[in-house]
């Protein structure tokens, strides 16, 4: 009884034991998804990515302002700027106050409306111009721009209306020579400018619903914008939203279709062999040589597409006719070593025609090195379009898309940094994920790296 004993303890420890290293039989595809749920860098990009078409999709209905409108009481905004605004009479000429004044000052709360100054007849002076400047005036004498000049004594006011937002300015009174030059005398007010508006203009724009309902000296909250607004006064939201359609249509479609192309193309190369493999090679290569540049530029002038004209279909024309070969490549040599296998050799016994052993056997043993490219072609064609929209050859302005968005932000850049910022961080974020995702599925998609414990 003890052997028998000992022999139903040795059987059922090996049973357990081999329940314990054996697993559910999983699929290729099955396998390929636990290992890429276990690369947190990979789904990090994949939630990322998958947030992006959300945004592209479904963010214009969530958001629905106009890319295209103009908020001109908010130009160059920044995000989480104050949006208060007091209200205030409709504008009405300025009727100038008797007597002197010892110093430059305001003679009127200072507003977007306007900002009046007085001032008293400086030393010496034949006259007086007055300047305006976003910055303090150091002893260098920048006073920044001049708004007005008067060469008598007798004018000792000005009013501003030139363009005033809200913020601090720096006006400067400079005395005039008997040349009409400036001299050293000035004197330099600092004055913070306040947002206004009028009951007419809020009940125009929809910030208030009848003019019931505001008065004079009351405050309310003028249009959200939450990532401010560019230098037209158009939203920077709704942009990027309206851009990340036109940047990712082009570096989903364009991608697609070439490395469609460069599938079929390398694997009926691989297939065939010999000769005519030789030859659609060095067609390959000599299109890999072609200067894309010098192409898109000929596909603009031979579509007709002129100066400040998007070039969307030109472009797309020439990725999708340049940049076929690198996958046509990669397929030829993966249709190279499929064709050896004995499974293919087998159907070629059983009468199976060329078009059925190389769509039924060989393209879908290379879809996961076809997947891999597609996620790694993307984020190129999408810095393609930028670099093109940038430097101006792809998308145009008032088009929106990241590239070109990126081009007019930098224009303001030390000024208005949000402008510059947001387009430029969403090309590196796409780029970025769409890489790391790219490693992810490389990984997790080889067969050599699988676990086999």
């Amino acid at each position: 009884m003890t052997g028998i004993a000992a022999a139903e303890f040795a059987r059922q420890a090996s049973t357990e034991h081999a329940q314990t290293l054996s697993r559910p039989s999983l699929s290729y595809w099955q396998d390929a998804w636990i290992r890429l749920q276990s690369n947190r860098r990979a789904l990090v990009s994949l939630f990322i990515v998958i947030s992006l078409l959300i945004l592209t999709l479904l963010g214009p209905v969530l958001w629905s302002v106009n890319p295209a409108a103009q908020d001109l009481d908010q130009i160059s905004v920044p995000p989480g700027r104050d949006r208060s605004a007091l209200v205030v009479a409709e504008y009405t000429p300025w009727v100038i106050p008797a007597g002197t004044v010892a110093e430059l000052q305001l003679a009127d709360t200072a507003t977007t409306q306007s900002v009046r100054l007085q001032w008293a007849a400086l030393p010496g002076a034949y006259g007086h111009r007055v300047y305006r400047n976003l910055y303090p005036v150091g002893p260098e004498r920048a006073y920044g721009i001049p708004l007005g000049e008067f060469f008598d004594n007798s004018t000792l006011n000005f009013e501003d209306r030139l363009d005033l937002r809200p913020g601090t300015y720096y006006y400067s009174v400079v005395a005039l020579a008997e040349n009409g030059r400036p001299g050293t005398v000035a004197e330099t007010l600092r004055v913070d400018v306040r947002r206004t508006t009028t009951v007419n203009e809020a009940v125009a724009q929809g910030l208030v619903g009848s003019a019931a309902d505001i008065a004079v000296g009351d405050s309310l909250q003028v249009a959200l914008h939450p990532l401010g607004t560019d230098y037209l006064g158009r939203d920077m939201l709704a942009r990027l939203m309206e851009g990340a359609r036109v940047s990712l249509f082009i570096g989903i479609i364009a991608p697609f279709i070439y490395v469609l192309m460069g599938v079929v193309y390398g694997a009926v190369s691989g297939f065939a062999g010999g000769k005519v493999d030789q030859v659609m090679m060095r067609f390959a290569d000599f299109v890999v040589a072609l200067p894309f540049l010098l192409f898109m530029i000929l596909f603009k002038i031979a579509f007709g597409i002129g100066p400040g004209e998007s070039g969307i279909f030109p472009m797309l024309i020439a990725m999708i006719v340049l940049l076929w070969p690198a996958t046509a490549r990669l397929v030829r040599g993966q249709i190279l070593q499929i064709r050896e296998q004995g499974y293919v050799e087998a159907s070629k016994l059983l009468g199976a025609k060329s078009s059925y052993l190389i769509f039924r056997h060989m393209l879908p043993n290379t879809l996961g090195v076809v997947l891999v490219t597609l996620t790694f072609e993307i984020p190129r064609a999408i810095f393609t379009e930028a670099f093109l929209s940038f430097i101006g050859m792809g998308v145009a302005p008032p088009t929106p898309s990241w590239g070109s968005m990126s081009n007019e932000g930098i224009k303001t850049m030390l000024n208005t940094p949000h402008e510059l910022i947001f387009p430029a961080l969403l090309i590196s974020i796409t780029v970025l994920a769409f890489n790391l995702l790219g490693d992810g599925l490389r990984d997790a998609l080889d067969a050599r790296m699988r676990n086999t414990e």
